[in-house]
């Protein structure tokens, strides 16, 4: 199973972790919301949709996401969506999901509604370039059992189109203002030991196993006993791969 894969199932696994009764859900607290947010759309020029966390799919999307985008995520399918994201910044995006969903669930349930999360990424346009866009997340309503239910999500074109690898994202109280940088590192970055860190920079650099040995003075079977090691803890097929995701960690 590649990095992506494990990373979506344990997204995925954390996000079931809510039980919902469907019967008790109410829906036209949904359509209560649609005039409001139709004309936040007009007046901010933003793409929204509404993201049903017992449904695991969008209930609302702007008319204009065709606009922002050049292709139509009208009636938005979330696999579609994803295809589009640049895949480096999906896996981190899953990686920031499972810890925003993790943080909200020990909130008190009268503050799951005081925070909204906000990430930077690379999205392919319709003219097949990778463009930066900012999209913002925040509750919009908890069942009555205080479960997260329906999520807004603000989308709009970044006015910083710099050439930059990777996701930058915020996790901010929107009542006292506070904002904090999210380390998305996961628990896979965490355990590379100091050693293996150092190896895996010498092979991003293009070091083989024999210069590695010969700069560390230890054996070409210690160095490959490492590369091994970072590779299973990196969920990686191959130094390549293990490389990607270790610079979509900002570990090299």
């Amino acid at each position: 199973m590649n990095t992506l894969k494990k990373t979506e199932q344990e997204y995925y696994t954390i996000l079931n972790q809510q039980e919902f009764d469907k019967s008790e859900l109410d829906y036209t607290i949904l359509e209560k919301h649609f005039p409001f947010l139709n004309q936040m759309t007009q007046v901010k020029n933003s793409g929204l949709t509404v993201f049903d966390l017992c449904k695991k799919e969008h209930v609302f999307s702007s008319y204009n996401l065709t606009n922002l985008f050049g292709y139509d995520l009208n009636n938005i399918d979330t696999n579609y969506y994803n295809s589009k994201i640049h895949p480096e910044d999906l896996i981190s995006l899953m990686n920031i999901g499972i810890l925003i969903l993790k943080k909200l669930y020990e909130l008190p349930i009268d503050e799951r509604k005081n925070y909204k999360l906000q990430n930077e990424y690379r999205i392919l346009n319709s003219q097949r370039k990778y463009i930066r866009i900012i999209e913002q997340f925040q509750v919009l309503e908890l069942d009555k059992n205080g479960n997260l239910w329906l999520a807004l999500s603000t989308m709009d074109i970044s006015p910083n189109q710099e050439e930059y690898n990777g996701v930058r994202s915020q996790w901010i109280n929107i009542i006292s203002g506070t904002i904090n940088v999210v380390d998305f590192k996961d628990n896979k970055s965490e355990k590379l030991s100091n050693r293996e860190n150092q190896i895996l920079s010498f092979v991003n650099e293009g070091m083989l196993s024999k210069e590695i040995s010969n700069k560390l003075s230890i054996s070409i079977h210690t160095v490959n006993t490492h590369r091994q090691n970072i590779l299973k803890k990196l969920g990686a097929n191959s130094s390549i791969e293990a490389i990607k995701y270790a610079k979509n960690l900002n570990l090299v």
